[in-house]
């Protein structure tokens, strides 16, 4: 194996755990951009995650130059970022200054000073949750490696970004389900009645009013009482 190859496999070997470690979606995303810094011919870094509704957030960029594009894509409606989700998985820039595929886009990217762009899909089992984004402050700068690179980064980065949110989804149900246990043990106290009544107490308010079990629940231990 030669030097390269050596150093790019001892960085995808400490990727992997490092990512094994983060404990959020922010510092996972946080950690593939750093990762991408070393392991690809890029000069800035950024990751989007799609959010409900369809829409995008800029989760983590490397400059501010970054989510200026981004910007520009959700302003303009066209980019790389949307047509990877909707037609491939890569889509490579060699330069925006004379790509004709986004002709409002491009040229405003290319006078920010963002001239190579790679677009690698991020997505487990078919589905797609967001996009690594690639640039380099020169044209025609990433290589067919770079490409090969940044595809193995990238399925690192979705089964570390998957198991990231599936992990904030158990902790929010947990720290939800504490909350209504809290909450029917208030109630249980002060009206004298068990458990199952007062969970029906509760999901009544939240059926009543409109408002989620476990808010109602947090305001009856924030205030003691239940909302009016």
């Amino acid at each position: 194996m030669s030097d390269d190859g050596a150093n790019v496999a001892d960085i995808f070997a400490k990727l992997a755990l490092e990512l094994h470690e983060e404990v959020g979606v922010g510092e996972t995303v946080d950690a593939v951009v750093q990762f991408a810094l070393h392991a690809v011919s890029c000069t800035h870094a950024g990751v989007q995650l799609t959010q409900r509704g369809g829409q995008w957030e800029t989760i983590t960029a490397t400059d501010p130059l970054v989510e200026e594009s981004d910007r520009l894509q959700a302003e303009l409606g066209e980019g790389p970022s949307t047509d990877v989700v909707a037609e491939r998985d890569t889509i490579l820039i060699p330069d925006t200054a004379t790509d004709p595929r986004w002709p409002l886009w491009a040229p405003k990217v290319a006078a920010l000073g963002l001239r190579s762009v790679l677009s690698v899909r991020l997505a487990t089992s078919g589905s797609t949750i967001g996009v690594l984004q690639l640039f380099n402050t020169e044209p025609y700068a990433f290589e067919p490696d770079d490409d090969a690179v940044a595809h193995i980064l990238a399925r690192h980065a979705s089964v570390a970004l998957a198991n990231a949110r599936q992990e904030a989804s158990l902790w929010q149900a947990i720290d939800a389900r504490k909350l209504v246990g809290q909450a029917q043990g208030i109630l249980m106290e002060r009206f004298d009645i068990d458990s199952d009544q007062a969970f029906a107490i509760l999901r009544r308010y939240s059926q009543d009013h409109n408002i989620k079990l476990r808010d109602v629940a947090q305001r009856l231990i924030d205030t003691r009482k239940l909302p009016d």
